[in-house]
């Protein structure tokens, strides 16, 4: 009997089972993966650029993602470019130059079609990229500043399809929020020809090198305002099928014009539907 007794009491416990269970360490929970980037195009694609600031966007391009034929363009002539953005622009310039891509500058977004230069710089493009189109500050007053980058997102939908390859894409980058949510890209592209082929959340971080630069240049001293912190989204477009890009330019702005204050009208009112893709 003594013997069975100090089997017993030498014999670990139930409750010694619970205390090594809740000794054991807890395990910490996994930090949420970072969606991967999606990035509209390929290497090899023939890239046109529109409205590029600093060429900063052109030349992670070529030197992180290995694009090879890039044209990158510009609104302001040379010495205005060399003006607001150096001492950054003249050598990044100089590097996509020695790369073998081409630099344009005065090109107006709103008259690609008739750009000597940029029908010169190639026929048919893969991919055009219009990264956070902005007349700048043309008016303070709210509406009449949407009715001007509504303008100018038609005239540029106008003039980049007929530059198009057959199964080419237009991607337009948009800061998220109001004053870019009441400029309803999806109507003007819609009316212009154009379907929405995807949407997706624009990653500055997936273009190492990229800074995003103002209209108005450089700020003094550096640092400050910094527009790759903020969310942006991304939309591909791409012809309608059986759509022709000929002709009626001034209907087709009137009608997407119309159609994006109809819709800007209807979200005022209270219907804030959408179409996300």
């Amino acid at each position: 009997m003594a013997k069975n007794k100090r089997r017993k009491l030498n014999a670990p416990s139930g409750g010694g089972k619970h205390r090594d269970k809740a000794a054991k360490p807890k395990t910490s929970a996994k930090p949420a993966k970072k969606p991967e980037p999606t990035i509209p195009f390929q290497a090899e694609d023939r890239i046109l650029l529109v409205g590029e600031g600093d060429f900063s966007f052109a030349k992670s391009l070529v030197e992180q993602h290995g694009c090879c034929d890039v044209t990158a363009t510009c609104f302001d002539s040379q010495p205005e470019l060399l003006e607001k953005y150096n001492p950054q622009a003249e050598d990044i310039v100089r590097y996509l130059e020695e790369e073998g891509q081409t630099v344009l500058y005065g090109v107006d977004a709103t008259k690609l079609d008739q750009n000597k230069q940029v029908r010169k710089a190639g026929g048919q493009w893969d991919v055009i990229v219009f990264n956070f189109p902005h007349v700048g500050g043309k008016s303070k007053d709210v509406n009449r500043q949407v009715r001007f980058n509504q303008e100018l997102l038609v005239s540029f939908f106008k003039n980049a399809i007929p530059l198009l390859a057959s199964d080419g894409t237009i991607a337009v980058t948009l800061f998220e929020g109001e004053p870019y949510t009441l400029w309803n890209i999806r109507d003007l592209a819609r009316h212009s020809g154009l379907e929405v082929q995807r949407s997706f959340k624009f990653l500055a971080e997936a273009y190492p090198g990229y800074s995003h630069a103002r209209t108005l240049g450089n700020i003094e001293g550096g640092g400050g305002w910094k527009g790759e912190d903020r969310d942006a989204r991304s939309y591909v477009f791409q012809q309608k099928k059986g759509v022709d890009s000929g002709g009626g330019g001034g209907s087709v702005r009137l009608k997407a014009l119309a159609a994006a204050d109809s819709k800007r009208k209807r979200a005022a009112d209270g219907d804030s539907s959408d179409d996300e893709a």
